[in-house]
């Protein structure tokens, strides 16, 4: 069978598992090509002329081990090819940490400057919730004098963190600091920016998810009850950390609603996102200084 033949019969097969896409590709087509390319050592951006490629009963033989993994067991493709991508960048990912996604590659190019004094001089950033450590890579080259302090709760979620910082060549950089949000900053230390990727998904969304998305960590899905436990709880602390002219930058996705009945006193900026769910918000330090002295007070 060639190439092409293999595509179109997992193609198929894609439709007849009831498999659920959005970890890696948002289509059938897209995913298994992918997946049959990663399996047969061909550059991503093979043309056309690759489908015509006929293939070795032992390449057959791969190719189809691979599409048992992802179909019958339902493992997620980045997690099948220990690779994703994110703003044109690859990170290593495994069973470890939540498959890369956010939003957050989306606004970081072009819309957050402008609510910055000097984003040249961005020294300080903090990234909450790093994961796999792929937003404090990306928040690194775009601020490129900016030191990044990256978070995060679990030590396997970390050493994953630590292999990407790595290949990006960015371990002067950015620094990997194992805690409970910003608890384990620096006493004193405020930033410029805080971005967070937290987990948003309310509890009982978590439960019902399908078993692709069962295969990630819980605890970066998992937000509590209506989603924003962790979210409270950062605003809070960030009202403390950030520098007066800061920004602090969350996904909050569908929560978007709820959070706005909670914080909508502090103005937040949400940004446009292309499927138009809009659901990253920037809130400026003097905003957030207000809910620091509401608390004092």
């Amino acid at each position: 069978m060639t190439l092409g033949g293999w595509l179109r019969r997992a193609e198929r097969q894609y439709a007849e598992s009831g498999a659920v896409l959005g970890q890696t590709a948002a289509g059938a087509h897209d995913e298994a090509l992918y997946l049959i390319l990663r399996t047969l050592g061909l550059p991503l951006g093979s043309g056309p002329g690759a489908r015509r490629r006929r293939l070795s009963a032992a390449q057959s033989a791969a190719v189809a081990e691979v599409l048992r993994r992802r179909l019958v067991e339902r493992v997620p493709a980045a997690y099948i090819t220990r690779e994703a991508w994110l703003g044109g960048a690859r990170f290593h990912v495994d069973e470890r940490v939540l498959i890369p996604r956010s939003y957050f590659v989306e606004v970081l190019a072009e819309q957050v400057d402008p609510w910055l004094a000097d984003p040249a001089g961005v020294t300080r950033v903090a990234d909450v919730c790093t994961g796999s450590g792929c937003l404090a890579v990306l928040l690194a080259r775009h601020f490129r004098r900016a030191r990044v302090d990256a978070f995060d709760l679990s030590a396997d979620a970390l050493e994953v963190a630590a292999a990407n910082v790595r290949r990006h060549r960015l371990s002067g950089r950015v620094r990997l600091l194992r805690g409970d949000l910003l608890r384990p900053a620096p006493g004193g230390r405020r930033y410029d920016v805080i971005a967070c990727n937290p987990p948003y998904e309310p509890t009982a969304i978590v439960d019902g998810l399908p078993p692709e998305f069962r295969r990630e960590p819980r605890l970066a899905l998992d937000g509590g009850r209506d989603g924003l436990v962790l979210v409270r709880r950062l605003v809070r602390q960030a009202a403390r950390r950030l520098r007066p002219r800061g920004i602090l930058m969350i996904e909050v996705g569908g929560a978007r609603a709820g959070f706005l009945r909670e914080f909508g006193h502090l103005e937040p900026h949400w940004f446009h996102t292309e499927d138009g769910s809009d659901c990253v918000c920037l809130i400026q330090a003097e905003r957030l200084a207000r809910l620091h002295r509401r608390v004092r007070s």
